[in-house]
């Protein structure tokens, strides 16, 4: 049967496993932190939704670069991105700010 999705390298089932791997250690820590309970499928579930943002981000962020004629995602298509959840853009540019001010005091 012929479908229209790319088929999955080795290298994506990798990192969808990690990515599996990872959530799921996060919501048992939480899990047990809230004492509640979460089923396989709601971690199934939940990694399907952050992989698909991940997509959707990288996707973004190439376009940014590409359109700016750069090959390469810098901090500035970064902040773009951001730019439409104020709390993260904000997060954002206080860690920049942070970060400027230690490479000047050095």
């Amino acid at each position: 049967m012929a479908t229209d999705l790319p088929e999955e390298t080795d290298l994506q089932r990798r990192l969808r496993s990690a990515l599996w791997f990872s959530i799921g250690k996060i919501v048992d820590e939480e899990s047990l932190r809230f004492d509640v309970n979460a089923t396989p499928q709601f971690i199934a579930a939940l990694t399907v939704l952050v992989w698909t943002q991940i997509e959707n981000v990288s996707r973004d962020l190439e376009s940014f670069a590409k359109h700016a004629g750069r090959r390469t995602i810098n901090v500035d298509d970064v902040m773009l991105l951001t730019r439409r959840n104020e709390g993260l853009e904000k997060l954002m540019r206080e860690f920049l700010d942070e970060r400027n001010d230690r490479t000047r005091q050095r």
